[in-house]
């Protein structure tokens, strides 16, 4: 799943640059042209970082990161202005109203697409890995592969980008809707038991073996990713057998993970 940059500029010119740019980059990008529409743009889907021009028309590029900092559920959203103002103290300002990182007009698109990879490195490196891991269950991004252990997963491309998805939120639940929109997309016309069917294929292809499923059903709400290290007392089938011979494991204890050795 490609990482959302929402890209919020009024000048249509310097919109197409950088979404051509992101997008030749691997960034999915969502655009919009003032502070308010940016800001609903946000409250219909969260993106993985947001590139603010300061000046906009409507609501400015300062107020929208103060608004964006006082909520919950976006004070951690990484944020990138970029702006005309090149003044000190105007790179301040922008910093202390929470900005992560400020570029000045004129810049190259490339130190653009450079500093987003770096904010979001430090605030999600998962969103910027190469290879995610959760337990003995990995996936290479570059190849498109997943692995529970040494075992191969044969998986099709919408159970991969679930399987990612939950990865990078291990233990958060996730509703129907949240999960087509993250995993399908949001234009997409899937019917919510869509995403029953294909847990249940991800379900399949990951406990082949016979080891613990990692995807938690919560009644009433949706599924959660919760590998077997986020389980006290929990650990694959192989591991549990052997405590069993060896009387390896005390009652409580969690089973070591396989961790994320190079992908097969």
């Amino acid at each position: 799943m490609k990482p959302l940059v929402l890209l919020v500029e009024d000048e249509s010119a310097v919109r197409k640059i950088l979404g051509y740019n992101l997008r030749a980059a691997g960034f999915a990008v969502e655009e919009a042209a003032d502070g308010e529409e940016g800001l609903e743009r946000i409250r219909e889907r969260l993106p993985d970082v947001v590139l603010l021009d300061w000046m906009l028309p409507k609501l400015s590029g300062i107020e929208l990161c103060r608004i964006l900092r006082r909520n919950r559920q976006t004070a951690a959203l990484p944020i990138l202005m970029i702006t005309a103002r090149g003044e000190e103290a105007d790179r301040l300002r922008g910093l202390d109203v929470g900005a992560d990182d400020y570029v000045v007009k004129p810049f190259s698109p490339a130190e653009v697409v450079a500093r987003i990879r770096a904010v979001l490195r430090r605030a999600r490196p998962e969103a910027v890995a190469e290879r995610l891991c959760c337990g003995d269950i990995r996936i290479d991004l570059s190849t498109r592969r997943a692995f529970r252990g040494e075992r191969p997963l044969a998986l099709s491309p919408t159970e991969f980008r679930l399987l990612r998805f939950l990865m990078e939120h291990p233990g958060r639940v996730f509703d129907r809707t949240t999960l087509l929109d993250r995993v399908w997309g949001a234009e997409a016309e899937v019917e919510p038991r869509a995403v029953d069917a294909a847990v249940k294929r991800l379900r399949r292809a990951l406990n082949a073996a016979g080891d613990p499923d990692p995807i938690r059903t919560v009644r009433g709400e949706g599924y959660a990713f919760e590998p077997r290290e986020m389980i006290p007392g929990k650990g694959s089938a192989q591991e549990q057998r052997r405590g069993e011979q060896q009387g390896a494991l005390e009652p409580g204890e969690v089973g070591s993970g396989s961790g994320c050795g190079p992908a097969a």
